[in-house]
């Protein structure tokens, strides 16, 4: 068993579509960054390559490079999914806080979930997605911008375990 953390946070702009968890959600401002900055996705990714040690996301898909620019986040996770698969690893859960003071989120979180698992080729059952408001307090509780955090467990499949 292998446990990651990610975390994330984007500041809020006007001029930008807001995108969470793959969701499309209605509000006037969006998340600015050099991909469709989906701040959640990115602390989900942050979390499964940093459990199978993988490095992050910044290393596999960098804000330097051309061909990420406004980069589908959805995508990237599948791609991500790929990776662990490849190495042998299966997702045993997420679980995911979203941290934002507007708009309310609970109406578009089992979407988020579904979207993920997926992603991921799992069980929504082993995805799960909240979101909190900071009570006004801070970046994220002033509306200036949004975190994530995301932990998860990853198994290693039986032939990758080796035994000493």
């Amino acid at each position: 068993m292998r446990i990651g953390h990610g975390y994330d946070v984007h500041r809020l702009v006007p001029g930008r579509e807001l995108v969470l968890g793959g969701v499309h959600i209605p509000y006037e401002l969006g998340l600015l960054g050099h991909s469709d900055a989906d701040v959640l996705l990115h602390a989900v990714m942050d979390a499964l390559l940093g459990a199978a040690g993988m490095r992050d996301i910044g290393f596999h898909f960098p804000d330097t490079d051309p061909m990420y620019k406004g980069a589908d986040s959805m995508e990237l996770l599948r791609r991500v999914g790929q990776m662990l698969r490849r190495a042998g690893y299966c997702v045993g859960n997420i679980d995911v806080t979203m941290i934002a003071q507007h708009p309310k989120l609970k109406d578009y979180i089992p979407k988020m979930a579904e979207n993920i698992a997926a992603a991921l080729g799992t069980d929504a059952s082993r995805v799960n997605v909240k979101a909190t408001t900071e009570e006004h307090l801070g970046f994220t509780g002033t509306g200036e911008g949004m975190s994530c955090h995301a932990v998860c467990i990853l198994t290693e499949e039986a032939t990758k375990i080796v035994r000493l």
